[in-house]
């Protein structure tokens, strides 16, 4: 883009890279924490995903030993409500798991086996930790485009706003500097030849 080459370009060409530098380190300590923040946060999914998936595996084998598992339907408890509440990262909205509602189907409690209630409370625990997940994982997106974005904005100020503002300044400053060099030299030149015409009258 062409670009003035005057004083109050120069200077709003040096107000503009004043901004930028002091834009940057916001912008650059912002991306770090998002990338802390999103570390953090796949560390906290995979260790309850690890605990859903253990408690899930002693559910089973616990349900085995009845060796009537037929009698108890994964159907019997329904999500009724993920409850969430909202959060804020690096200006970031994000949900956070408060907890779960579910709904227990009506049963016949002369017709099934008494330990059906406890294996209705094990799975409501394996799928509170697998919403919970979800929940972070949502959270991990939402922190993502946040860090591309973030991103693009450093890349835009470190590789081009920057780099193309001083270069702009240089050429301002250049160009200035040779207009008044010219001045200098026209001044003298008019001088010169003032002087020649005013020996040459009284000569």
């Amino acid at each position: 883009m062409a670009i003035k080459l005057t004083k109050n370009e120069l200077k709003a060409q040096k107000e503009s890279l004043k901004m930028y530098r002091r834009y940057l380190p916001t912008l650059q300590l912002k991306k770090q924490q998002l990338q802390t923040e999103i570390r953090t946060i796949e560390i906290r999914a995979r260790e309850i995903r690890a605990n859903r998936d253990r408690l899930n595996a002693d559910f089973q084998a616990w349900i085995a030993v009845f060796g009537e598992a037929e009698a108890f339907a994964p159907e019997t408890v329904e999500v009724r409500e993920v409850k969430t509440s909202t959060g804020n990262i690096a200006g970031v909205s994000i949900p956070i798991f408060e907890g779960v509602e579910f709904e227990r189907a009506a049963y016949d409690l002369y017709s099934v086996p008494p330990w059906v209630d406890t294996a209705s409370d094990r799975l409501e625990k394996v799928l509170s930790l697998d919403l919970e997940a979800q929940t972070l994982d949502e959270q991990v997106r939402l922190l993502q485009q946040e860090l591309r974005t973030t991103t693009q904005r450093v890349n835009l100020f470190e590789k081009v706003k920057i780099p193309e503002t001083r270069s702009n300044i240089k050429k301002i400053t250049v160009y200035l500097g040779d207009q008044q060099v010219a001045a200098v030299v026209r001044g003298k030149i008019s001088k010169k030849n003032l002087e020649n015409a005013v020996q040459g009258a009284s000569s």
